[in-house]
């Protein structure tokens, strides 16, 4: 399928829906137990079971809309349903809390391995998205691994140490804001190394 154009507000929504959603089922059902088949669950189970099929609709809707997933998109929705799942066939959050630390640890190794090599695995990526040159690629995709690196370690100290209300702020608004600072605190490395219509000609 071609990759077709689509509004940015719907891809964002697509995009974040089912994390808020997962956020404000989790608010309105952390202190509820529920009964199901003789077993009891909490609402965060509860939560995650919701989220897994909600999270698979919103990517296959973006991917009707837009003809295109990313790697990472696929990656997330694959454990989403793997670890999530786990939690909920074994009544144990713990295993949708380590979710996010084997997905930057995963992101971080394929990076570190296409550094290695001397390649971007970043460019190959995104390199349609924002033309920039190869060197600017290099000094990115070195910021990024570090970057995931940072964030699996910062998942699992907060999932081991901190209570379930804490992972699931830091989780639905924690690392979404480091994601967006971090892309922020890159610009000049876009400024410097990005390629104009001028540069190409």
């Amino acid at each position: 399928m071609a990759e077709k154009k689509i509004n940015p507000l719907v891809k964002t929504v697509l995009e974040l829906g089912p994390i808020v959603a997962f956020f404000v089922g989790y608010v309105r059902m952390k202190d509820k137990v529920f009964t199901i088949g003789g077993t009891e669950y909490d609402g965060f189970i509860i939560a995650t079971a919701a989220f897994i099929p909600l999270l698979l609709i919103s990517t296959g809707i973006l991917w009707a809309l837009s003809g295109k997933l990313s790697k990472m998109q696929l990656v997330t929705a694959v454990l989403v349903v793997v670890f999530g799942g786990m939690s909920v066939w074994f009544n144990d959050d713990r295993f949708f809390k380590m979710k996010p630390t084997i997905i930057y640890t995963l992101f971080a190794g394929i990076l570190g391995f296409g550094l290695l090599r001397g390649q971007s695995y970043l460019k190959a990526v995104m390199g349609e998205m924002m033309p920039m040159e190869q060197e600017g690629w290099m000094i990115l995709t070195r910021r990024m691994a570090m970057f995931f690196a940072a964030l699996a370690v910062t998942n699992e100290v907060v999932w081991r140490s901190f209570s379930t209300d804490a992972w699931v702020n830091f989780k639905t608004f924690g690392l979404t804001a480091a994601l967006f600072v971090f892309f922020m605190v890159q610009s000049k490395i876009f400024q410097k190394y990005g390629k104009t219509e001028e540069k190409e000609v």
